[in-house]
């Protein structure tokens, strides 16, 4: 029998040992159900005699979640394998009902493996957006961009206007300068986007003339989802690109030979969902040529010129982004889950918290507010400890929390600056911290909803909105979580988590080292890849944003979305910028399942692999497990008749 697997239920210790104590009762009396006699006749073999399951046979326990109801039905049409049809009617209910109390439902599983504690811990994602927040929130409230797109550019440069003959006997640059009236101009400009070759001309040559020249632009780039981005600036001249940090460049190349165009690139991690300050220097002195081409390379990307539409002339506030390295979260269950406690994790978290109170101490003033020469300084430091304390633990502090958390490294710290420090590592080491449900509350509290809430929609901490809402009582009811809900769900936050569901659900990294064959597949090459991913992440958000949301045109769309590339890949008409909708025959496109993007992914480089398709379908999108297979099979696909199909070759 087949069965999908789901993971047990948390459930408490007292109940673990309740079952413990009735589990002799139970098997006495589940060895007596006539559904046993059955099973053990028709199912046993293949399962095991409790549903552990048969080495090369059907190795994967049988646990879940299904109804006795919907049991009984999948028995009688699919099981056994070798007599389908011999368990049906009666007998398949008495062995439904028997394999949900003995071994199969989630009461079951707690009854024979009683877990002591279910402990949840953050995920990578949720620690580095929680460090992320509670630091930001001491930076003014985040600012959208606007509507308005492109970045602010600040050109600055000479005007000359020859008003005299030259001299004749003119030996050097300052003397025939001398008939030159020069004047410093400067003007202001909106670039979409920066990718100019300027050769041996000004950027404005009616406004400026001469061979020095300098650009700033400033603004913000967005991130859409988390990863490492790589910047690439391309340039025979000086520049210099900070991005996040306006102290530290993380491209200095102020210093040119001013020869030949040449590429400085370097990676930095962005949280999705943000928009990120953004400054690129550029200066011309005395260089034959200028140009500039400011790129990126995102993850699961290819290199491009930053779109427009990921740029804004607003500059956004920096964002504290954490880059200790974590062990790897569980995704056994098909998303990631902090279960995994270790001696690795627990290390790990230690020099993130470290790095977290380095950046506060570093930015000490800044977030608090206070000068290190103010009257009052050592009080409010203890009140900026202690707010941030607050945020890391979703609520706020008792006073036997505030002494225990605030008051004693104030004490013991030989200054004011050290006793923050030793704060911001005290909550950030707490458990309160690490494990958001170590403490939940039966009924959980307001404080308790928002933590929900922002975990669930954001992998973030409450903002101040929920822990408003909280402090008035105002989460309580159906309603008002709906409400706060439907705030939340408008958040770019919500958009980049969503973005990582589908990620991790449709095995989009599968795809990243595709490599199709150039005869087979001609024009098939990493721009047209990225074109088709690009493709596959607006059918989705398109599918769950838009005001015609309908989850089943996930599985039902019968288009595409393609520009002008894909269009003439895939002979059809597309003219224009961008990426439009284009109709195709309902019997060849079927919604996701059929994205020219996934059946790359779920292929070879020569052809097509019926195989990989379908277990991803069945596992992914149906939502069953298979029977491995009893031998390993190669498909050799030179051995066969040149004349099969594909579908004849694998039957």
């Amino acid at each position: 029998m087949h069965f999908e697997i789901v993971k047990p239920k948390r459930h408490s210790v007292l109940l673990g040992m309740v079952a413990f104590v009735a589990a002799g009762l139970f098997s006495a009396v589940a060895a007596e159900h006539p559904g046993a006699v059955i099973y053990g006749k028709l199912c046993a073999d293949c399962h095991g005699d409790k549903g552990q399951g048969v080495a090369d046979k059907y190795d994967e326990p049988l646990h879940g979640n299904r109804s006795i109801e919907a049991l009984a039905k999948r028995i009688a049409r699919t099981m056994p394998d070798d007599d389908v049809g011999a368990c049906v009617g009666e007998d398949a209910k008495q062995v439904a009902a028997y394999i949900y109390e003995a071994f199969y439902s989630p009461r079951a599983q707690a009854r024979l493996h009683p877990p002591e504690f279910d402990l949840a811990r953050l995920t990578i994602s949720q620690y580095r957006t929680a460090a992320a927040d509670m630091v930001g929130r001491f930076r003014g409230s985040e600012k959208p961009p606007g509507t308005e797109r492109g970045l602010s550019a600040h050109y600055s440069g000479r005007f000359v206007e020859p008003y005299g003959p030259p001299r004749p006997d003119a030996k050097n640059d300052q003397e025939r300068a001398e008939r030159d009236r020069i004047e410093r101009v400067n003007f202001d400009e909106r670039d979409d986007r920066v990718a100019f070759a300027f050769g041996t001309e000004s950027p404005a040559p009616e406004r400026l003339r001469g061979s020095e020249f300098n650009i700033r632009w400033e603004g913000s780039v967005f991130a859409e989802e988390t990863g490492a981005y790589e910047f690439i600036v391309k340039t025979e001249n000086g520049i210099r690109l900070s991005v996040n940090d306006a102290k530290t460049a993380l491209i200095d190349a102020w210093v040119t030979p001013g020869r030949e165009v040449r590429e400085e690139k370097k990676s930095i991690h962005l949280l999705g969902g943000r928009w990120y300050p953004l400054t690129l220097e550029f200066f011309k002195f005395r260089d034959k040529t200028a140009s500039i081409q400011l790129q990126w390379k995102p993850p699961h990307g290819v290199v491009e010129t930053i779109p427009q539409d990921h740029l804004a002339p607003a500059r956004n506030r920096p964002t504290m982004v954490v880059a200790t390295a974590f062990p790897a979260d569980d995704r056994s269950a098909g998303y990631q889950r902090g279960t995994g406690v270790s001696k690795a994790w627990d290390q790990a978290t230690t020099e993130a918290a470290i790095e977290v109170a380095e950046h506060v101490d570093a930015h000490v003033e800044e977030l608090s507010g206070v000068k290190s020469n103010a009257p009052d300084r050592v009080e409010k430091l203890k009140q900026f400890a202690r707010r941030f304390a607050e945020a890391a633990f979703r609520r706020p502090l008792s006073e036997e929390d505030y002494g225990h958390f605030i008051e004693r490294p104030v004490a013991s710290a030989k200054s004011p600056d050290l006793a923050v420090k030793r704060a911001i590592l005290f909550a950030l080491k707490s458990p309160r911290f690490l494990y958001p449900e170590l403490l939940d509350a039966a009924p959980p509290d307001d404080y308790e909803v928002a933590s929900r809430l922002a975990l669930s929609l954001w992998d973030f901490i409450p903002d101040q909105k929920l822990l408003q809402a909280a402090a008035e009582g105002k989460l309580r009811t159906r309603e008002q979580i709906a409400a706060q809900a439907d705030r939340m769900l408008g958040d770019p936050r919500t958009k980049a988590k969503l973005r990582g569901f589908f990620h991790h659900w449709l095995e989009l990294e599968r795809a990243e080292s595709i490599a199709k064959d150039a005869k087979t597949f001609p024009g098939f090459d990493d721009r047209v890849l990225a074109d088709l991913r690009t493709s596959l992440e607006l059918f989705l958000e398109q599918v769950v944003w838009s005001e015609r949301s309908d989850y089943r045109e996930l599985l039902q769309a019968d288009y595409l979305l393609l520009n002008e590339r894909l269009g003439k890949l895939y002979g059809k008409s597309v003219s224009g910028a961008g990426f439009q909708r284009v109709a195709f025959d309902p019997q060849e496109r079927a919604g996701v399942v059929t994205y020219p993007y996934l059946l790359a992914a779920f292929a070879y480089s020569k052809q097509t692999s019926p195989v990989h398709r379908g277990v991803f379908l069945t596992r992914t999108i149906v939502g069953m497990t298979l029977k491995p297979p009893l031998m390993a099979i190669a498909f050799e696909d030179a051995k066969f008749d040149a004349h099969l199909t594909m579908r004849e070759k694998v039957t």
